[in-house]
């Protein structure tokens, strides 16, 4: 048990200078205002401690009744008001370039985190809960610019006054000053066990905060889903489970935290009665004056007091630096980005080969194994089978969603993954069941895919779409702002504007996942005359569990359980009699 302990603090020490040392190559760039805040934290400081002697001659100035050097007293307060307001003015600078550093510092991080996010692949989001990553982003960051501003506002004052204290008590006393010296250490120690102990409630704390946010996102989300299944209750739930957890981890991290606090003043009293005591012992036998005794007062007072701060900024920046760990997870989390030698320009007239492709989500379970398929340029080749034989995985494959675990996927005899992802996916064009809109005008959604298209052309594509006319209905037409996801619009609608945005770019390769699975049957005859003149020429890999909208491809691909079992033309599946022509009854024959 005692190993086990040793080696969890030998952990959290490792862990912590790592962070640590990432922190330090952030604040590089503001090493200039590091600089400064040390010049003058430094000189508020220094000042600082130039009032105790002041005080102390002011008390000797008044010792005795009747004899009282005015005179004196006025030159000493005029010396006390001018130290207090550069001293004021020297803070002042201090917290000003602090904040800078740590809000920058916290700033940069963010921007690397956000950059990550965009670069990261559809399988790390697949497997990560989004608001797990927006708790990271906003919330940790937060958390750490705190504890970071906290640990600058109170490191270089309280560093800087120690040892100017110390210095300061020497000239005055040898023998007090070993005393207090001496005593500080047991302050200092329970500081570093209390802060030893609270970074992994801290951690756990953190990471309790980023499930609830998970959670929370979610249900708001999937709101009008839950409503309908009656979830509710299952859902808070859930998060009640989850809310206790986490009070429980925020309750253990405070109360472990706060102890810091009480612990180091209950010490610094102790060594504060101990010179009091020893002190005056020294007055009465007439080794030092009351003036002398009251100055050193103030600097035992002065010197413990740091120790008071830095304990409490230690349990601080634990939080911090739990939270900092969290969000340097996410910028090293891996990427295919950035590889050598990778096609940035590709222009590809649409011949697409797999060879030996095989691709799993969960290496433990198959999925696609060896499949080989041949398509020339402008042949429509249709995906048929049940639910989870691969159908929309083999979509994932040719756009590099996903990478192939062996095999090659093959573009005009260049293999993809020696293609830059953008570049590739520039030569696609993809209608889903699933809509993609952003929040902003339905003009902005629509020319997405190709910028510099006019006004006649954007028409166009929406006519030839079906969209133009409920558009046209709209208050602001084309101008008309839509929120998160579409907003207010139906989902065929949305749908509409997803094909129109395809029809204006009109890429040399489309996909077309049950692209009209929203749309009424009436529009969706419509389209598909629009879909046909639109594919005509162009590479189409067609996603159908609607057999009725695909009989004219060039090639039917038959899958199941992550195989092609059968392929080739409508009229040719049916006449075989297999599984093609089985799946076809099912939906015409009762």
């Amino acid at each position: 048990m005692n190993d086990s302990k040793k080696n969890e603090k030998k952990n959290t020490a490792a862990e912590n200078l790592r962070i640590i040392r990432r922190i330090l190559h952030y604040l590089r760039k503001y090493i200039f205002f590091l600089i400064a805040a040390f010049v003058f934290a430094g000189i508020s400081s220094m000042l600082a401690l130039y009032i105790p002697v002041l005080t102390g001659d002011a008390v000797d100035l008044i010792v005795k009744k009747g004899n009282v050097d005015f005179e004196g007293l006025k030159i000493i307060l005029t010396e006390m008001a001018t130290i207090i307001a550069v001293c004021a003015t020297s803070q002042w600078i201090t917290n000003a370039c602090n904040n800078h550093v740590a809000y920058s510092t916290v700033r940069d991080i963010r921007n690397d985190s956000i950059k990550k996010v965009n670069a990261l692949s559809i399988a790390y989001h697949d497997a990560h809960r989004t608001g797990e990553t927006v708790n990271r982003v906003i919330s940790d960051a937060d958390q750490f610019s705190d504890g970071l501003l906290l640990g600058f506002t109170q490191f270089f004052t309280g560093l800087i006054t120690i040892i100017g204290t110390l210095v300061m008590m020497l000239t005055i006393d040898l023998r007090i000053t070993v005393l207090v010296v001496v005593m500080t250490p047991l302050s200092i120690l329970v500081a570093s066990f209390i802060a030893s102990s609270s970074f992994r409630f801290f951690k756990e704390q953190s990471e309790k905060r980023g499930e609830q946010t998970a959670i929370i996102t979610e249900m708001i989300e999937q709101e009008k889903l839950m409503i309908a299944f009656s979830a509710e209750g299952e859902a808070s739930g859930a998060f009640d489970a989850n809310n206790e957890k986490l009070a429980k981890a925020s309750l253990k991290a405070t109360f472990v935290s706060s102890l810091t606090n009480p612990s180091t003043r209950f010490i610094n009293n102790m060594i504060y009665a101990c010179v009091a005591i020893f002190g005056a012992m020294l007055v009465v036998g007439g080794e030092m004056s009351v003036g002398a005794l009251t100055a050193f007062l103030g600097y035992a007072n002065q010197y413990t007091k740091p120790f008071n701060e830095i304990s409490g900024v230690v349990t601080e920046l634990q939080n911090a630096l739990a939270c900092a760990g969290r969000l340097f997870e996410l910028i090293d989390e891996k990427t295919d980005e950035g590889e050598p030698a990778l096609l940035t320009e590709f222009d590809t007239k649409g011949e697409v080969e797999l060879k030996d492709v095989s691709f799993s989500y969960d290496k433990n379970k198959e999925l696609l194994k060896n499949v080989n398929i041949h398509v020339n340029p402008g042949e429509r080749y249709a995906i048929v089978g049940p639910t989870g034989c691969g159908k929309t995985t083999l979509i994932n494959l040719l756009m590099r969603f996903y990478d192939v675990d062996s095999g090659k996927i093959l573009v005009d005899g260049t293999d993809i993954m020696s293609v830059e992802k953008r570049a590739l996916r520039r030569e696609y064009g993809m209608v889903l069941q699933d809509t993609w809109l952003k929040p902003g005008t339905i003009r902005e959604n629509i020319v997405m895919g190709k910028p510099d298209a006019g006004e006649d052309e954007m028409i166009r594509a929406c006519r030839n779409s079906h969209a133009h006319s409920f558009i046209r209905q709209l208050e602001h037409g084309y101008d008309t702002v839509i929120g998160e996801d579409g907003g207010a619009l139906s989902q065929g609608q949305k749908q509409l504007i997803c094909i129109s945005r395809v029809m204006l770019a009109l890429p040399p390769m489309l996909i077309l996942d049950e692209a009209t699975s929203s749309i009424d049957t009436r529009t969706e005859l419509k389209i598909q005359d629009a879909f046909a003149e639109m594919m005509r020429g162009r590479t189409s890999f067609i996603v159908a569990h609607r057999l009725s909208t695909i009989r004219k491809a060039d090639c039917i691909l038959v899958m199941r359980d992550g195989n092609i079992i059968e392929q080739g033309k409508h009229e040719e599946l049916l006449s075989a009699g297999g599984f093609y022509q089985t799946l076809y009854r099912s939906q015409f024959e009762h």
